[in-house]
């Protein structure tokens, strides 16, 4: 009787990976009227994840176009793209620059990744909490890697800060906003 064993899942490698945004969602999700939620994307980002060999001095940076939003509700979408919000019109992009990566555990496949989140002009410290989901080859022979990383932010620490008063008390538009990356990465 012989024995097979299951192929080996390779490595995250060193070196440069570019967020492959056709396999990636940079999502969000933030109170309506104190009751329900509602969740959006952006569907235009970049970005570079540059592994080291010591995985604490790795760096990542995101661009995201913020007149990219979809919430599924283009009234919605059009107000997001205004001065109440992300002001669109005078500067479109979102930024994330990390300054420092922790891995937890002994397999270092959880941590945290701090940077500076820079939306508005303004620019302000975040930390989100990373999982790194494996690496995989497709079909195509090209090397991909799973990333997951969640956090939560204040939007009025970015400016952005309208809202409306409900009549039954509280507002329209919560200011705890959820950040929700799901991120595949081709290796250059």
């Amino acid at each position: 009787m012989s024995s097979t064993s299951a192929p080996t899942a390779p490595a995250l490698a060193t070196g440069v990976w570019n967020i492959d945004a056709s396999h990636s969602a940079v999502g969000f999700v933030a109170r309506h009227l104190m009751i329900s939620k509602v969740r959006g994307s952006f569907t235009s980002f970049s970005g570079v994840i540059s592994v080291a060999d010591d995985l604490a001095a790795s760096t990542v940076e995101v661009t995201v176009d913020l007149s990219s939003v979809n919430t599924g509700d283009a009234a919605r979408d059009g107000h997001l793209k205004s001065a109440d919000f992300f002001a669109t019109e005078t500067g479109s992009q979102m930024t994330f620059r990390s300054t420092s990566i922790t891995l937890d555990g002994p397999t270092g496949s959880s941590g945290s990744l701090t940077g500076d989140l820079t939306i508005r002009g303004i620019t302000k410290p975040v930390t989100l909490a990373v999982e790194f989901e494996g690496v995989a080859v497709d079909p195509w022979n090209n090397t991909k890697a799973g990333f997951v990383a969640t956090g939560e932010i204040n939007r009025k620490d970015w400016g952005i800060e309208w809202n409306a008063p409900l009549e039954a008390g509280g507002v329209l538009v919560g200011e705890q906003v959820k950040l929700e990356l799901d991120i595949q990465a081709l290796k250059a």
